[in-house]
């Protein structure tokens, strides 16, 4: 039974790395196909919004493996294969968007929002500090008062 497990969770995380590109879809040339599977996973799948476009079945990203492995089988180098898809697609077609204007919110909200979680955090716990500790334990003198005054409830609630 072990062993059955041991073999399903195996053929589960290869098949994750294997990504979505087909077999038709690869070069002939190793060193190309190794800088187009480089590439594919720098570059966004314009449906998925999340993956790259190796790891996308989307028909739009086997259309954007298959037109990087032409610009690779044509001769452009890795920077003007991502020149032609920014301007083509603009910079959304980056996973890791370059850092300018534009993009200033995208690189900028990550650690704004951390910043403002750890000081509502730090306010939260001030916050706990001040209101002191929590109450003491009821003396004895108190429990029996309690226990009475619960006895009296139950007695004017069952009469």
């Amino acid at each position: 039974m072990r062993v059955r497990i041991a073999a399903i969770a195996a053929a589960l995380l290869l098949a994750g790395a294997a990504g979505a590109v087909e077999p038709g879809e690869r070069l002939a040339d190793p060193a190309l196909e190794a800088r187009a599977r480089a590439l594919s996973q720098e570059l966004r799948c314009l449906v998925c919004q999340n993956q790259s476009i190796d790891d996308s079945s989307a028909t739009l990203a086997r259309d954007l493996r298959l037109l990087v492995r032409e610009r690779l089988a044509a001769g452009d180098d890795d920077g003007a294969v991502k020149a032609y898809l920014v301007a083509r697609y603009g910079d959304f077609v980056l996973l890791r968007p370059p850092l300018k204007p534009a993009t200033w919110a995208l690189w900028a909200a990550p650690p704004v929002l951390l910043a403002v979680g750890l000081v509502i955090i730090f306010l939260a716990r001030r916050r706990r500090r001040a209101a002191g500790p929590a109450a003491a334990p009821l003396s004895p003198a108190e429990r029996a008062r309690l226990a009475a005054l619960l006895g009296e409830r139950r007695g004017d609630g069952g009469a």
